[in-house]
Order: C-alpha cells, then structure tokens, then sequence
C-alpha cells in the first residue's frame, strides 16, 4: 500500500521539485495550495492556507508523514512575518499531531539577531519542536535551480561581466532537486529507524560555502562569459536596502533587498556543515554548483528569461 505525504508549500520552488521527488519515490501526495492547480496522477491538491485549521486538518488525513515547506521569505512588517513563519507552522504542529513532521527552516535561523526574517524562522522551529510528535528541522541556506526566480536577477546582472556580493562573504548553496531529495528520506526516516527525529540538521551541497569569487566563477561558466564579483560593503547593502525599499513603497510592491535581507546578506559567515545528515546514510549531495548554475541558466533561457 502507497504511504501518502501531505506537503505545504508545494506550489513554490522547493515545494514544486518536493512533489516531483515524493511521486517519484512512489508517495501518494496531498499538497495544501491558496488557488486550483492542474490535476495529476497521486497528487491530491487540498485547498486552503496556513491559518486555516480544517484545509490543515484536511491536509494531514491519513498521511503518514508532513512535510513544511511553506513560510514568508520577504515581507513587510514584523506581523507578517510572524503569521508565516511562526503561527502558520503552529497551525500545521497542530493539525500533524503524532505524524512525524519535517520542518523547513532556514540558515537564518542560526543568527536570529540579524533580521526578523531568521528570529521568525527560529520561533517557527521552537513551536514546531515545542508540541508532542516527532520533528526533523532543517536549515537549508541559499536554494536555486530550475523554477527558481531569485538568482534570475543575479544571472541578468552578471551578463554586464560583474555581479555584486556580499564583501568578505561565504555563503552555502544547494540546488532545489538535492534538497527536495533530502526532505523526502528525512520523511521516509521518519517511518523508522527515525535516525534524524529530534534534530536540527543544517544542509548544503558538500562544499560547506563559497567565496564571492567561486559564485561569480559558477554563474560566468553557465553563462559563457567571465564574471568577476563586485564586493559591496555592509554600510552600502544598507543604502541600497534604503533605496530598493522607498522605490518598492512607490510601485506597490516588496522591495527585492529589504533592509531586513540586507542586514542577514551582509553577514560574513552563512556557511554550512551538513556532515550530519550526510552520516545517516540517507541522503547524499548530487548536484555540483557549476552544473547547477548551468542548468539553471538553461531553464532560464528556455523560459525566455535570460538571453
């Protein structure tokens, strides 16, 4: 008999390569989603939100395991971050119950006095480990590849031949198909021997970070062109936070750099040790960043996003 997965989050990138990976494994999936989607084999879309207890209640019906994916990455005020990232994942703690959970947090979460964004990931986890029923937490940092539209600005950029970074940074990267990968052996472990239940297991591709000159050199070979990075000081990743975020305020939209991502940018250390989930056994890195990077261009191209 199929075990069946309920997922949040499923219509966003990482959720989207989670589904993929989950009905590859044989998974029956239920996926919470806000608006109607395509109907496909094994995938039960359920409709509803976060703050809405009977679609969760819905979501988990016989699942044998939850996958959280869902959460706010940027907003406008501390309150919506704090009913993504933080009431949202009570809503699902409670609705799982004693279904093994894994909840996707973030790097961020590890200095939650840079930002609001990563103190509200913290909560999340402390909620969603605080509850009865066994919980995995994972700290993914920066996630790209196919279906994902924040490096898409970065590539665009760095045709010009110069991208800028973080000054003095090490960033941590893994695609989305490697960490929707670990997602779904972190639920399947759950069912036992449930080696990872109780911690927090930070993730990345192997490579632990890398310098703003490695990230440049990845994205320059997918390209097909030399990229060098330009190294942007804290003081002015708070500048252009200003002014991204007074021009958003004008147009009615999110500002691509907030002030509150400029404060967790500018943060020289977001590397990452996932030499824990490694030792498990279930799951190892695939994906290399420079073939990522390209694979992700092509999807870019293919999209008629990038020339």
């Amino acid at each position: 008999m199929a075990r069946t997965l309920a997922i949040t989050g499923g219509t966003g990138f990482v959720g989207g390569h989670t589904l993929e990976r989950a009905l590859g494994r044989g998974w029956k999936v239920r996926a919470l989603a806000r608006r109607p989607q395509a109907a496909r084999e094994g995938l039960l879309w359920v409709p509803g939100s976060l703050t809405d207890p009977a679609a969760l209640d819905d979501l988990v019906a016989g699942a044998d395991a939850v996958i959280h994916i869902a959460g706010v990455t940027n907003a406008a005020s501390r309150a919506a971050f704090e009913e993504g990232n933080i009431l949202g994942t009570a809503h699902v703690r409670r609705a799982a119950g004693g279904r093994p959970l894994v909840h996707v947090s973030s790097l961020s979460a590890r200095e939650p006095q840079l930002s609001i964004y990563g103190w509200s990931k913290l909560m999340g986890e402390q909620v969603a480990r605080g509850a009865a029923g066994p919980v995995t937490v994972v700290r993914p940092p920066a996630v790209y590849g196919p279906g994902d539209r924040e490096f898409l600005e970065l590539m665009r950029t760095a045709r010009s031949g110069f991208i800028p970074m973080p000054k003095g940074s090490v960033a941590a990267m893994i695609h989305g198909a490697d960490l929707a990968e670990a997602l779904v052996a972190l639920a399947e472990d759950a069912g036992g021997p449930a080696r990872a239940t109780g911690r927090i297991l930070e993730i990345d591709d192997g490579a632990g970070g890398y310098t703003p000159a490695q990230v440049a050199d990845a994205i320059g070979s997918a390209l097909g062109r030399r990229v060098r990075p330009v190294e942007v000081s804290a003081p002015t990743l708070r500048l252009a936070a200003m002014g991204d975020t007074a021009w958003a305020r004008l147009k009615g939209e999110l500002p691509r750099i907030s002030r509150d991502r400029a404060a967790y940018m500018a943060h020289p250390d977001w590397s990452a040790d996932s030499g824990a989930i490694r030792s498990l056994g279930i799951w190892q890195p695939g994906i290399a960043l420079s073939e990522g990077m390209a694979e992700t261009a092509r999807w870019y191209r293919a999209q008629g996003l990038l020339p």
